[in-house]
């Protein structure tokens, strides 16, 4: 049966709308901008107004009167009761003492030793419910080795000064 010529206009009129939507739809999505016509590598690099520079408010501010200014780790010479549980200094040098300190660890009953980094000097340490590090650092005269809490500050734990004394006389003999 022969389509009529109303039926055939509308089909051909529709696939020419096809078409020519098919053909034509690229150009219009397409961006003209050179920035973007270039490989991801060379594009410039945008970076936010507020994060091109560093944050500079309280650079000089000035300390209020009677703060006490402290490095992290205590130098050997100025340690005080409490950093003396924490730690001791040792006339050798320091891949010597951690090579040392990590038989000594291996001989103490119930420490897991959960990793070490040689070149940071550190033990990742567990013993008697509690996480710390032990730290074998340089210092003038020797090595520093020292227990410190998973937030940086002197591990002051019933564990952690165990460990220290432990170490402390087997690096003694």
């Amino acid at each position: 049966m022969p389509l009529s010529r109303t039926a055939l206009r509308s089909t051909t009129v529709a696939a020419l709308a096809v078409v020519l939507v098919a053909t034509a739809g690229c150009s219009w999505l397409r961006k003209d901008n050179a920035l973007y016509a270039q490989s991801p590598e060379n594009r410039p690099l945008e970076v936010p107004p507020d994060l091109d520079r560093p944050d500079t408010s309280s650079a000089l501010r000035m300390p209020e009167a009677g703060s006490v200014s402290r490095s992290s780790m205590p130098a050997p010479a100025a340690a005080g009761t409490a950093a003396a549980s924490n730690g001791f200094t040792v006339a050798a040098e320091r891949d010597v003492v951690f090579q040392r300190v990590e038989g000594l660890l291996q001989g103490i009953d119930g420490v897991t030793v959960v990793s070490k980094a040689q070149v940071l000097g550190t033990y990742d340490i567990d013993f008697a419910d509690s996480k710390f590090l032990v730290r074998v650092t340089k210092v003038d005269g020797g090595t520093y080795v020292s227990a410190v809490d998973p937030r940086g500050l002197a591990a002051t734990g019933e564990g952690a000064v165990k460990v220290i004394e432990a170490l402390k006389a087997g690096l003694a003999e």
